[in-house]
């Protein structure tokens, strides 16, 4: 008799194993099937489960029941599916039996898997001091306001609410998405040009659909986050690398015969290296887009964590042209799992971005589009905000206090007026050896990460972009302790290192958290 697989409620074993049999054709067509009380007997089951087994093989049309006779399997299986199921039995793997044509799409992004991690989900790893970047402190976060308000938007929900709402997300959150950008950034907009996204990825992934053609050309800053090249790559666009200097991405570098189509700027805090773009550079830029007929996307990741200087207003702020689109993230202001972000259109690209959004989903959840609303009307976001900007401004003092005093002139550091990570680059260390110190500093409980992943062209020098976060100072401290006691070691230990690491560098030098800025 049959063999149950173990998987799931009674019923449904029996029901796949007599399924199973029927359409190998171990039971053939007007075959009598085993009566309810005799297969319950042999399978060890009770009556009632080969009933319900039963009623869902009738239901579906795999027996049928003659009146006075008995049950029997259906007549009129075709040939062809028991032949495809019986064919099963062989060897082969599911991959080898059919293998699906791809899209020209599903093509260009089948390599990315090979190349580098396109999933942005946390890692588990029990490091007691992971500079990991690009992740907020969730407990500088007031997850109680949060879930009052949350909770009170659940309690007085319409029935429109509760219903699809519009694909460019709320007017409610919108209008409070318009008003803050213009107070802290001198973002220029009004609600109707505000898309509310899935994060910033969703932000590139629409500017890529509704923008990119295979063949056009993008530039992007030399290094830069591959969140932005996946999706232009995946548009099937070309990648035009455009350098950095002190003051940003130098438009000068780009070839002045290149068409481009799209330029990608991060000017509040170059991601990775954290230069910020002076507004001289900021015009330059805009010019250079005017001249040669391009778009700018704008990615404002996270310039709301400014420590020194005066805040330069957003690129979109100063764009008399209408060329900036403006992205941002509620990802470090509050937490990545609420999936809300925004993009800010040009009135031109509002229609035609509405209605990719609309064909890539419904729109982003309603309850938490009303209560961030809500929070931010009431005030709760821009405190929760300047709270977070003091805290990680002690940590980021710390972060640095600890690097002069461990390592004093052995390194260079980079980024530091903004943002929630800085770049340390290490004197004299070849970028070879940074899996070896990686997974040395892992070992002790530290946990950095390389900056090589971001380049097109790898440095030849070793740079760890150290995130100060989710850290508290005084873990600040001690886990820059233990890197410096690894990083100076003697050369004949480091020597050592870089010597057994053999083919694991290339995979520590991937193994970036989230492979990005975390959209």
């Amino acid at each position: 008799m049959w063999t149950l697989d173990g998987e799931g409620p009674l019923y449904q074993q029996v029901y796949r194993a007599a399924r199973r049999a029927i359409l190998t054709a171990e039971l053939a067509p007007r075959t009598r099937v085993p009566s309810t009380r005799a297969l319950a007997k042999d399978l060890g089951v009770s009556r009632n489960t080969v009933i319900l087994a039963y009623d869902q093989l009738l239901a579906e049309g795999y027996i049928a029941t003659r009146e006075g006779s008995g049950t029997f399997v259906a007549t009129n299986l075709p040939d062809d599916l028991t032949e495809a199921i019986r064919s099963d039995r062989s060897d082969k793997s599911p991959h080898e039996i059919f293998s699906p044509h791809l899209s020209s799409y599903a093509e260009r992004i089948a390599p990315f898997s090979e190349r580098q991690s396109v999933s942005w989900e946390a890692r588990n790893t029990p490091l007691s001091f992971d500079f990991r970047y690009g992740r907020p402190n969730f407990f500088d976060f007031p997850h109680e306001t949060w879930c009052r308000v949350l909770a009170r938007r659940a309690r007085r929900a319409s029935v429109r609410q509760l219903d699809y709402g519009p694909p460019a997300g709320r007017e409610e959150l919108r209008s409070a998405i318009a008003e803050y950008l213009w107070r802290s950034r001198g973002v220029v907009c009004t609600p109707e040009q505000v898309i509310v996204v899935n994060g910033s990825q969703q932000a590139l992934d629409l500017a890529a659909r509704v923008l990119i053609d295979p063949g056009d050309r993008v530039v992007l800053e030399e290094p830069h986050y591959p969140g932005a090249a996946l999706a232009f790559e995946a548009a099937g666009a070309e990648i035009i690398p455009a350098e950095l200097d002190a003051d940003g991405m130098r438009v000068d570098s780009i070839p002045d015969d290149a068409a481009v189509r799209l330029a990608y700027v991060t000017p509040a805090h170059q991601f990775p290296t954290g230069v910020s773009m002076p507004m001289q550079r900021r015009l330059e830029v805009l010019s250079w887009a005017e001249k040669h007929g391009a778009l700018i996307f704008e990615d404002d990741y996270d310039s709301e964590f400014r420590y020194s200087g005066r805040p330069v207003e957003a690129l979109q702020g100063v764009d008399r042209a209408g060329r900036v689109l403006y992205a941002g993230t509620f990802s470090k202001l509050m937490f990545p799992a609420l999936r809300l972000g925004y993009l800010v259109l040009p009135a031109a690209l509002v229609a035609p971005v509405k209605t990719a959004k609309a064909v890539c989903d419904t729109g982003c959840p309603a309850l938490e589009q009303l209560a961030l609303a809500d929070f931010m009307q009431e005030g709760h976001f821009e405190r929760h905000l300047r709270r977070s900007r003091a805290r990680n401004a002690r940590r980021r003092e710390a972060l640095l206090k600890a690097l002069d005093s461990h390592f004093g002139d052995r390194i260079e550091v980079s980024g530091v007026n903004a943002g929630l990570h800085i770049l340390v680059w290490l004197r004299g260390i070849a970028a070879r050896r940074v899996p070896a110190l990686r997974r040395r500093a892992a070992e002790q409980g530290v946990g950095v990460y390389p900056v090589t992943p971001y380049y097109r062209e790898p440095p030849k020098s070793a740079g760890l972009l150290l995130g100060f976060a989710s850290l508290q100072e005084k873990e600040i401290e001690e886990g820059i302790a233990k890197l410096a006691r690894i990083v100076l070691a003697p050369a004949s230990k480091q020597s050592s290192d870089v010597a057994n690491a053999g083919d694991d560098s290339a995979q520590q030098e991937s193994a970036v958290p989230g492979q990005s800025k975390q959209p």
